[in-house]
Formats: C-alpha cells, structure tokens, sequence
C-alpha cells in the first residue's frame, strides 16, 4: 500500500506576520520561525499508524513551498516518512488552494497512490479546500473531516467515520485510491525519535520545481488583506429583571431601534 501526505509549512506564531501597507498583503519577518501545520501533524501520523498495522505500506509526505519547506518535510521523515517530496514554489504573495492543488495533483498524477492524506485545514488560512480540490482535480471518491478509518485492503476499499455538524458522525465507505482530510482527536501525534532524526538528514529529498508542472490557471486572487475593525464593547445591564427590562428599553429607544 502506497500513502501520499499534504503536509504546509505555516508560521510559528502570528506575532511575526504582518501587512505591507503598499500592497495590501501579508509578509513574513526577519525573525519568523516555522513548522509543520498542525493539522496535518495528525494526517501524517495516521498514514504511520496505517504503515504499521498493514506491512509493506509505504508513507511519502509533500509539500509545496519556498526553499525553507524542506525542514518541514525532514521533520516528516524524522517522524517516520520513508520519502519526501518537495515542489519548490518561491512565487510571493497568495497562492490560493486550487493553485497548490493544482501543482500537487499534476505530481501525484504520475504516481499510484492508494490513499491521499490531508489535514482538515491549514492554521494560516483556514480555507479547508485543498484536499477536496485534490480529489476533484484526479477524480477521486473524497472524504472530509475523517475521525476514524478501517482499511480493507482484500476489497480496495475503506470505511470512514466523518464528524457532521452537531458532533454526529457520518459513516462513509469509498473505493481506493481516496482521498481522506483528517479531523484533530482522530490520534496523537508521535515526536520524531532522535535515531529518525538523524538519519532523515542522510536521505535526499526529491525536488520539482512548480514552473516544470504543467497547472491551469488561478481562479482566485486575493485583492489585499486587513485587520478587522474593533467592534464596540457590550453593555452589562445589572439590577432587577423590571430594572433590567427598563434600561434595555431606554438603551434601544435612544439608539432608534424602538419608537
């Protein structure tokens, strides 16, 4: 069994992002540290949970991004990747998710994966779309917000648990190759043990640069970005329920909102 993880590299702490004024978009600091998604932390080690329970099952992680990706994908062999794939994209500014999932369906299309891995969302923008987007590009049968998942193997096919809205759980089976977006709770992510470690350092990543990937063209780009206004402070009405109903009909009276 062959598994593909998505993994981004996102900023440590929001502390070092900031807007340029002239464009309208974000930039990143001097002194701005990265790391793994941490959502993606949890699609990675449940390929790792998968290689272990099903023998010869192979786990690649990938990731789209600037020179310093590369980090981020020897941390995902520290913490038990066999290979890494990085497609090396330095273009500034956004990159929408069809953009990225654009670039990794393009790659992943040369190759037989039996299961495509994603976290639910990326931290820094929380669009949720890639890995539907991935599917829909390589026409693959999707799961999202997977919080459970039994592999059967003998039939190409898996049974998934997705969390709904109201905490209910939907129970999905898909025919293989799928592609599932896991939801945080569904395990707990491992630390890369030093020996993994040290011996990610030795194995070569395979790199491909984004300008080689034959994609289409953005459907989306983003005009500027900006802090929201500070909405105004609510009001702590105290006093008696008639003292309460009273001020709360003064306070509406005055803003116009009752005549």
């Amino acid at each position: 069994m062959k598994i593909l993880v998505c993994i981004k590299q996102v900023a440590d702490s929001s502390d070092t992002v900031q807007i340029d004024v002239r464009t309208g978009h974000l930039f990143y600091a001097a002194n701005t540290a990265f790391r793994v998604n941490r959502f993606d932390e949890f699609a990675l080690e449940e390929a790792l949970l998968i290689k272990e329970k099903l023998a010869g099952t192979s786990v690649d992680a990938l990731s789209v991004g600037p020179e310093r990706v590369s980090a981020t994908l020897q941390r995902a062999m520290g913490m038990g990747a066999d290979h890494g794939i990085h497609i090396l994209d330095r273009a500034d500014g956004y990159r929408s998710p069809f953009t990225i999932a654009s670039l990794i369906a393009t790659r992943v299309a040369v190759s037989k994966y039996d299961l495509i891995l994603t976290g639910v969302m990326a931290e820094d923008t929380m669009a949720s779309q890639t890995g539907q987007l991935i599917a829909a590009l390589l026409d693959l049968p999707c799961a999202t917000s997977v919080i459970q998942e039994e592999i059967r193997p003998e039939r190409a096919e898996i049974l998934v648990q997705r969390e709904i809205e109201g905490g209910s759980r939907e129970t999905v089976q898909l025919k293989m190759p799928a592609v599932l977006t896991i939801q945080p709770g569904i395990n707990s992510p491992r630390y890369p043990s030093f020996s993994k470690v040290m011996r990610a350092r030795t194995y070569a990543q395979e790199l491909i640069k984004a300008e080689d990937l034959a994609t289409e063209e953005p459907r989306e780009l983003c005009r500027r970005v900006r802090v929201p206004e500070a909405t105004s402070q609510g009001v702590l009405i105290e006093g008696s329920a008639r003292e309460k109903a009273r001020k709360l009909i003064s306070i509406l009276h005055e803003k116009a909102l009752l005549s």
